[in-house]
This record gives C-alpha cells, structure tokens and sequence, in this order.
C-alpha cells in the first residue's frame, strides 16, 4: 500500500534529524519513534522500523569518527567492545520480538525517562563514583555494563546513544569526541545484529524504511561533520531538552 506523501514527508524529517542527533550524541530514536507511531505504525513495529532506517546513519556516522575510535583505557580492546555489544544486542531484539505493543507502549516513556536522566545526570554519577575507585572499570562490572546497555539498545534503541555515552563516562572515559567515536562504532554494530533479528521477526515496515534510511544517511554524515566544531555543553543540553519533551509526550499518551 502506498504511503501517504504527507507521511513520508513527516518520517523523513524525523529522520534526517535523527540521524544528525545520533551522529552528534544519540538520541535520535526520540524523533523517528513518535514520528511512526503518529503515522499509525504499531509501537513494537514502529521501534524495530525505526530501527532499520537509522542503520545507514549509524554506518555512516561511525566511518566519520573513525580517527577517533580507539581503545576506551578501559582494559579491553575494540574488539573486545565490539563482541560484548553484538551480544548485548541480538540478547535485547530477541527480547523485543516477544513484547506485545500494549506492554511495549507502557514501558516506551520510563525508558525514555531513564534515557534523559542518565544523560543529564550521567557526569555527576561518574565524579560520584570515581571518588570510590578508579581501578577495575574494565573488569566484570565494565563488561556487564557494554552488554546490558547494548541489550537495552537492542531492545529499544530510543536513547540509545545517550545511554552508551553516559556508560563511557562512567567508565572513565573523558573524551567526548573518542567516546561518540566508540558509541558510533558500537551503536553500527548492535543496529545491525537488532535490524537482522527484527526481520526474520517479521516486525519491520519496509515502506517507511527506505525513505527514512536515506535521510538518516545525509543526517548522519552531516551531524558527523558539526558533532566536531559544536560546544559539548550545548549539545548535552539539547539532547537532554529533546529527552524531556519526548518523554513527557509519552507519558501524556498513555
């Protein structure tokens, strides 16, 4: 069935800034969720769609960064990241597939909740934290930590970004520019293993996926591009105002 032009118009835009979001900070699931949800794609459907068309960006953004991707100082190397993020992945969309969209759409507003306030709150948690012990960040607690916020990335997605950078920041890494590099990386890597699982689930709208996946693309490259000269104050301040708005529309929904 055809889309409706005023509805491609609508998840492209989503889209398109979306993209330009992920590649700057994450976050962009907060705009392509609602944006195919208003378009009466179904919750669990809409997420693993959106999903999908923000993959190219995800690709596009991480070969961008790709200077800047390099070990975390964490005790493990990328490669290392890399596997324990597939795992994390293919654990939270295999995870999705048996989510009914009634229950889907009463948990979407506390994880976009949780998404903002670790965000906003993410720099005050690892000062609090690095006062107890630097030592270690690397070892079975930095390990869980990749694969649960991956999981939660394979599941959901929304906020994913901001989740895996506040994860970094926890882990001691200081860099905003490195550790968008390795959130780049990983969030490409996890999207894929999702995106692979969430077809053979069959819960993918593949109408809606090609026009958004070629505006996250241009996004992508184009957030890649401004993530290097924007002030970093001002960009966690305006993934933490999107947050907010996103979650209280949520909420206000149900």
């Amino acid at each position: 069935m055809p889309l409706d032009p005023l509805n491609i118009l609508v998840i492209s835009l989503a889209a398109l800034v979306a993209g330009a979001i992920n590649a700057l900070a994450g976050g962009g699931s907060f705009l392509t969720l609602p944006a195919l949800v208003f378009t009466g794609v179904p919750p669990v459907a809409a997420n693993a769609t959106g999903t999908a068309a923000l993959l190219p960006g995800y690709l596009a953004s991480a070969w961008s960064y790709r200077d800047l991707i390099r070990a975390p100082g964490i005790g493990l190397s990328v490669t290392a990241v890399v596997v324990l993020g597939t795992l994390g992945g293919a654990l939270g969309a295999t995870l999705l597939l048996f989510t009914s969209n009634e229950a889907f759409r009463v948990i979407v507003p506390w994880l976009l909740l949780f998404a903002t306030l670790l965000f906003a709150f993410g720099s005050r948690i690892h000062a609090l934290l690095s006062r107890r012990a630097s030592a270690g960040r690397g070892g079975f607690w930095g390990k869980l930590g990749i694969v649960g916020v991956c999981g939660y990335g394979g599941y959901f997605n929304g906020g994913m970004g901001i989740v895996m950078l506040a994860m970094f920041r926890l882990l001691g890494v200081k860099d905003l520019n490195v550790a968008n590099g390795l959130k780049n990386l990983l969030s490409a890597v996890l999207t894929l293993i999702a995106v692979l699982i969430y077809a053979a689930g069959g819960v993918i709208s593949w109408p809606e996926t090609v026009p958004m996946a070629i505006a996250a693309t241009v996004g992508g490259i184009v957030g890649a591009w401004i993530g290097r000269a924007i002030p970093p104050q001002l960009l966690r301040n305006g993934i933490v105002v999107v947050g907010a708005i996103t979650t209280v529309l949520f909420f206000l929904d149900i």
